[in-house]
């Protein structure tokens, strides 16, 4: 089937297209995920945001390239946000404050001051969000629970957290940058 066929019957809402294009694509998807992150529960949501990213920017898509390009661009960009997101929640959110003290002489006085700037732009960005999305967040990458954990602990639906869980995230990333 042609891509722009493709794209008008999901956005048609053709629910025969959207398994179809799930079932072409995830598994490239996961492979090329696998290569790049070890951890097969981080692979699979950085698979489920890649794929939620890809629905909510399928009416900019104009064809000028295939699915397939579009698709990894976009998968591309959601393992360098989950690396991103590693590197914030180690600096941010270390299980082990007690390590830095230790570590802190042999940082380079500039990683020693970037890693300050860091904590402290997390901290003001984490405080400006709604206090719903300070409590997901913390779940989801203090306390590391699961999406149904999430669930189950805010009595909501897995669809629900997921959706609440992608709203934090966003809401961070806004506060974040606009700091």
């Amino acid at each position: 089937m042609d891509d722009s066929v493709i794209i008008q019957k999901i956005l048609d809402r053709d629910k025969v297209a959207l398994a179809a294009f799930y079932q072409q694509y995830a598994p490239k998807l996961s492979r090329f995920i696998r290569g790049k992150i070890a951890n097969e529960r981080d692979g699979e949501e950085v698979l489920q945001d890649t794929l939620f990213a890809f629905l909510e920017a399928i009416r900019d898509f104009h064809g000028k390239a295939k699915i397939q390009t579009f698709l990894f661009s976009i998968c591309g960009h959601k393992v360098i946000d989950y690396y991103r997101r590693k590197k914030i929640r180690s600096i941010a959110f270390s299980h082990m404050p007690g390590i830095e003290s230790i570590i802190g002489p042999l940082l380079a006085p500039e990683d020693a001051m970037e890693k300050k700037d860091m904590k402290l732009k997390i901290r003001k960005a984490f405080f400006r969000i709604l206090p719903l999305y300070k409590k997901v967040l913390s779940l989801k990458y203090i306390e590391e629970l699961s999406v149904s954990d999430i669930a189950n602990q805010l009595e909501i639906t897995i669809k629900s957290a997921e959706s609440k869980l992608f709203r934090a995230r966003k809401a961070f990333v806004e506060a974040f940058i606009s700091l």
